[in-house]
């Protein structure tokens, strides 16, 4: 019982002599005996108890120790987080010295090979990074000269774009992007393909972090892709066509042609109609297969092989290069691709990741000519030896996206001609090539490259609802409705957009099939309309919406007060217009009457005057001048309107909820005219206003004797600001 004897005497003599340290013997011999001794008070106070018996640490000491022991591990875990003690790609790059798949990074798959739980694949290299052989095969390379065949679009004449095609950049002095007014007027045309990119990194964005992550892998999740792209599982990238547009107007019409000017000046703003509050159900009608196993393996991202042998060599410094752009430091990382392109000029993932720097600096300086650099830079890219494939079609395809985004309609299309030359059985490049056709106004051209598609693979959606679109487009209307309703119903990406419901109602109704509002209901559902009735495509969130208005809700009582008192004037110049000899009049031609004739004479057209036109009529335009809200409306016209007897127009819609459109009534039969917005129908009166919103649903029927002839005036919707009345992209 040692312990208990220390505890009495010799334990204080212990305690005393190492709690003293230096203590002399006199004074521990005099202390041996004796309970109250210092050293003896001092155990107690440190863990002895009151009756002399030594006990180990209390449960509360316990805890206490426990937690301060937990709380340095864990603050020296956030210290090596916060102050980046440690460079995890550089880490990462050396781990790829036991690549064994051949993808240029160490991941799990690599792990499985080499504890021998997976059979190493015969293509895959046994050697280490800077043995191994390129990933491109020869006959899918690039070759030298490509620069030379998709320059010309860059460097030769201005880019002649088709008229509808209305939001793309303008090459203006100081390369900046900001709103200017157009130079041309852009007809919307119901069975027209246009694209609009309000954002400008989204869809690149998004590719680039999954390449990234590849790259550096950081756990053994599989990459699964959005179901908003449209592209098969081996693709690499995807085209985002969210932004396309097809309009539907009750405009004047011009047909897709070739004429246009270089470049648009307008700034893409849109904002899209806002998703139904509560997600909902697909209905059985659809047949979507999300659930379905093929499907969700189609969504799995084939990891892309980025790396050539000497790449593979260089990783840890491209990775602090490419570190630097996945941060936001842009500048820092254009200087460090550009050194790199320096140090090595045939190293291609350099190239392309200085492509990528300079794509982020265009977004960031709002800047065409760093853009155009970008585009230079991706097409040098391919131009190098031994680029790995996936490479080449990477930055092809971003190469036609962005010059598309400029406006380099016919130079995008050559981009991609190319890829589907080197990528011959990538349906997914011809679905992309087909929209570049649709693009510059090519209908016959795409039309072959879907039949194409639909021959090797009858079911791609993607590619029935786009030849869907262009049978409707040449008004074989009963053609088109399978073709847009299986492309519908298939699921696959890029098929749930609000066009091809639009189109698909559009023509079930002009067939008389009642099905048709089930699939505008549907459309609701998912996101694509503000309601059945209201399916404009251009919209600005939380307008006030409803079909039918009054002058005062309005607030333009000023502007319908002038129209009102001066009707017989605007009329009577109305009527010498039309007993011109010339035919002032021109035929409504955007397909949108079942029978009839339907002709129009425009005064104003977003937000421009006719000079001529207003020769003919010139005290009504004087009139109109001093209402800026009407002749300041770039999403609408000032026009007559002549309808004759025997005229039906077909249900539709308008193409913005940011206009109100007046009618004053000129010359109104007692009978027979009629007008139905929503699901309510009302009649024109001589000399008064009626006021809708024709971005929801109207038709109109003309079954009296003789002619009708009103005045159409389009107003901003009074809810939208100054500055989003100037910003806005013209329509």
């Amino acid at each position: 019982m040692a312990p208990r004897k220390n505890a009495k005497g010799g334990g204080g003599n212990s305690s005393s002599t190492s709690g003293s340290g230096s203590g002399s013997s006199t004074s521990t011999g005099s202390s041996g005996g004796r309970s109250s001794s210092p050293g003896t008070r001092r155990e107690t106070k440190h863990g002895g108890h009151k009756n002399g018996r030594k006990g180990g640490l209390s449960g509360s000491s316990f805890f206490t120790w426990f937690m301060v022991i937990a709380l340095l591990g864990v603050w020296t875990s956030v210290a090596v987080v916060w102050f980046d003690l440690v460079d995890y790609e550089e880490v990462l790059g050396k781990l790829g010295v036991y690549d064994a798949d051949g993808d240029g990074d160490f991941d799990v798959d690599d792990a499985k090979v080499l504890l021998g739980l997976k059979e190493r694949s015969a293509s895959e290299p046994i050697f280490p990074p800077e043995e191994a052989e390129p990933h491109a095969e020869p006959e899918e390379q690039a070759p030298e000269g490509t620069g030379e065949d998709l320059q010309q679009d860059q460097d030769g004449p201005a880019e002649e774009l088709p008229l509808e095609y209305e939001n793309f950049f303008t090459d203006d002095a100081d390369d900046t992007f900001e709103m200017l007014e157009p130079e041309t007027v852009h007809e919307v045309v119901e069975d027209s393909y246009l694209v609009e990119e309000p954002v400008l990194q989204d869809h690149h964005q998004d590719i680039e972090e999954m390449i990234y992550d590849q790259e550096n892998p950081d756990s053994s999740e599989p990459v699964v892709e959005d179901e908003s792209l449209h592209q098969e599982a081996d693709d690499v990238t995807y085209q985002d066509y969210d932004k396309q547009e097809y309009e539907p107007s009750e405009n004047d019409a011009i047909e897709i042609s070739d004429n246009a000017v270089e470049e648009s000046n307008i700034i893409p703003e849109e904002v899209s109609v806002p998703a139904a509050e509560e997600q909902q159900e697909v209905p059985p009608e659809t047949n979507r297969k999300t659930d379905d196993q093929e499907q969700k393996q189609k969504a799995k991202k084939k990891k892309p092989k980025l790396l050539n042998k000497f790449d593979k060599t260089i990783k840890a410094e491209l990775d602090a290069a490419e570190k630097l752009r996945k941060r936001g430091k842009i500048e820092e990382a254009v200087n460090a691709f550009e050194e790199l392109v320096r140090k090595y000029p045939q190293s291609p993932r350099a190239r392309y990741g200085k492509a990528q720097c300079e794509d982020d600096l265009a977004e960031k300086r709002r800047s065409n000519e760093v853009l155009r650099k970008a585009i230079e830079t991706y097409q040098e890219v391919t131009s190098l030896p031994d680029v790995p494939t996936d490479l080449v079609k990477l930055s092809l395809k971003r190469r036609s996206e962005r010059q598309q985004f400029l406006g380099h309609m016919r130079g995008s299309l050559l981009t991609l001609q190319r890829l589907v030359q080197l990528f011959p059985n990538d349906t997914s490049l011809k679905n992309d090539l087909g929209v570049g056709y649709l693009l510059i106004g090519d209908n016959d051209n795409a039309k072959k490259v879907y039949e194409e598609v639909l021959n090797v693979t009858p079911n791609d959606g993607f590619a029935k609802v786009h030849y869907g679109f262009i049978l409707k487009a040449q008004n074989k209307i009963a053609e088109s409705i399978p073709y847009l309703k299986e492309g519908i119903e298939s699921g696959d990406p890029g098929t749930d957009d609000g066009r091809f419901y639009f189109h698909l109602g559009d023509a079930m109704q002009r067939v008389g099939n009642k099905e048709a509002y089930k699939w505008y209901e549907l459309g609701h559902k998912r996101g694509h309309f503000a309601s059945i009735w209201q399916r404009s495509l251009y919209n600005v969130n939380g307008l006030r919406a409803q079909p039918w208005w009054t002058p005062r809700e309005t607030g333009y009582t000023e502007l319908v007060k002038t129209l009102e008192r001066n009707w017989k004037l605007i009329r009577d110049e109305g009527l010498a217009v039309m007993d011109k000899a010339k035919g002032l009049f021109l035929p409504e031609d955007e397909n949108l009457r079942e029978k009839g004739d339907w002709s129009q004479f425009t005064l104003w057209q977003q937000g421009r005057k006719n000079e001529n036109a207003c020769k003919g009529a010139p005290k009504t335009c004087t009139l109109l001048e001093k209402f800026p809200e009407t002749t300041g409306c770039r999403r609408g016209q000032i026009k007559y309107s002549i309808m004759h007897p025997g005229t039906h127009v077909w249900p539709h819609t308008g193409p913005t909820n940011c206009r109100l459109r007046m009618h004053l009534g000129l010359v109104i039969p007692k009978e027979g005219c009629k007008i139905r917005c929503a699901n309510e129908t009302k009649t024109w009166e001589e000399g008064k206003v009626l006021i809708f919103d024709d971005s929801f649903e109207h038709e109109v029927w003309q079954d009296a004797s003789s002619f009708r002839l009103i005045f159409i005036v389009d107003v901003w919707h009074p809810e939208l600001t100054p500055q989003q009345r100037r910003s806005l992209p013209a329509i």
